[in-house]
């Protein structure tokens, strides 16, 4: 019984000892063999590989896979004009160079990202400072970018890294400047209102004038076409009346004094005094026939 239990810890000794040689590269990863503290060799080749146990010797696994730094905060930097812009980033980077990498920024990532994003952002500085808005906004938007990339080579080989692209997310101005810009916006808005209602108002008034003064030319020209044809119509029936009392003088005569008279008795109240029989006017009323024409 003592022989069996001796045999099987053996052999689970032996299991956890081949356990702690043994391990797996895989093809994202760096292998960075540890002994005693010091780095002993740096695995590439992804595969099952073979190391002494600890204490003698320990593994780290670090991501070779391209990372994504982003700006951690967004400060305002001003430009060659004074003019305040905030600029959201981000920084694609790598490990190219494993031993440095652990020299500088042990074995945790974000103890590289958290020295890189300051250099990042005093590199963005920089290019911008140099330039106005419309270049860092439009012209020269991408050569920012270019340029900080440089910038950013040198530092990243200390850090045993390499800089694969770097984007600018997000330019915009900062808060007091953007209020500004909104406001100057307002009263440029305002002032095209302001313009427009005061040209439409004297195009309105200049339109009103054109009316009255066409409407006046329209009413006189139909007055006048009135005017013409009432003329024309009153000597067509002076010329029908003249024709027509001509056939018939004492008729004529007969008629008109009936109109007068209808024009003169209109109303019961009305009253005329004149002497009847001195006066012509009631001549066909008492029945004598018209006065004579004088002699010439």
């Amino acid at each position: 019984m003592n022989r069996i239990g001796l045999i099987v810890s053996t052999l689970l000794l032996l299991v956890v000892i081949a356990g702690s040689t043994l391990f797996v590269v895989d093809q994202r990863q760096f292998a960075v063999v540890y002994a005693l503290g010091e780095i002993k060799e740096v695995i590439v080749a992804p595969g099952l590989k073979v190391k002494m146990p600890p204490p003698f010797q320990n593994v780290v696994l670090l991501d070779r896979r391209v990372q994504t730094l982003d700006s951690p905060e967004t400060r305002p930097i001003f430009t060659a004009e004074k003019k305040s812009l905030v600029i959201d980033w981000l920084v694609k980077w790598r490990i190219v160079d494993p031993r440095q990498f652990i020299r500088n920024n042990g074995v945790d990532m974000r103890n590289a990202e958290s020295r890189l994003a300051p250099i990042v952002q005093a590199a963005f500085n920089e290019e911008v400072t140099r330039r106005t808005v419309r270049q860092v906004l439009a012209t020269d938007r991408e050569k920012v970018m270019q340029d900080v990339r440089k910038r950013l080579a040198d530092d990243a080989k200390g850090f045993g890294i390499e800089i694969v692209d770097v984007r600018t997310k997000r330019v915009d101005f900062s808060s007091n400047i953007t209020d500004s810009v909104y406001r100057r916006m307002g009263s440029e808005r305002k002032r095209v209102a302001s313009e427009l209602r005061s040209t439409g108002a004297a195009e309105g008034e200049q339109i009103r004038a054109d009316a009255d003064r066409q409407r006046d030319i329209i009413i006189a020209e139909a007055y006048r076409e009135a005017e013409k044809v009432k003329g024309e119509g009153d000597a067509k029936a002076s010329a029908l009346y003249a024709s027509a009392f001509g056939q018939d003088p004492q008729f004529a005569h007969f008629y008109r004094s009936l109109e007068a008279y209808r024009k003169s008795f209109r109303n019961r109240g009305d009253v005329m005094v004149l002497d009847p029989a001195s006066n012509d006017f009631f001549r066909t009323m008492r029945g004598a026939g018209p006065a004579a024409a004088p002699r010439k």
